[in-house]
């Protein structure tokens, strides 16, 4: 029987001590899959911000996806937006801690500009 396991949770948190900023986190996905790739996000999450609920993606960068999915004890609904200037990011809200941003960096983006990308926001969280 082939068994496979899930690729690491490419994620660069934000310092809670950072302060105000507009971005929390960068997350690097490895497919445009969101079925696949949100339930291990959500997993790498859990310590930090709890029950998150609801979800909101850019049409554009997940193509595909569900309008729920149920994860661990609960459903997290998936809102869909085309929104100007939201495609490389995904809105996480958790009942009781609020809301985390986090910039999507695309998955097929080289490996090199994606490591850049992700050091700098989680170094200059309030730029974007």
């Amino acid at each position: 029987m082939l068994t496979t396991t899930p690729l690491p949770t490419r994620l660069s948190l934000v310092r809670p001590e950072a302060g105000p900023h507009w971005i929390d986190s960068a997350w690097w996905p490895h497919s445009r899959d969101l079925t696949d790739e949100l339930p291990i996000l959500l997993a790498s999450l859990n310590h930090r911000w709890g029950r998150i609920t609801r979800v909101t993606v850019h049409t554009e960068m997940w193509p595909a996806c569900p309008r729920r999915m149920p994860f661990t004890d609960r459903v997290v609904h998936i809102n869909r937006s085309g929104a100007d200037g939201s495609r490389h990011k995904i809105c996480l809200l958790s009942y009781g801690v609020g809301r985390c941003d986090l910039l999507v960096v695309a998955p097929d983006t080289p490996p090199a500009e994606a490591r850049r990308l992700m050091a700098g926001a989680a170094r200059h969280s309030d730029s974007e």
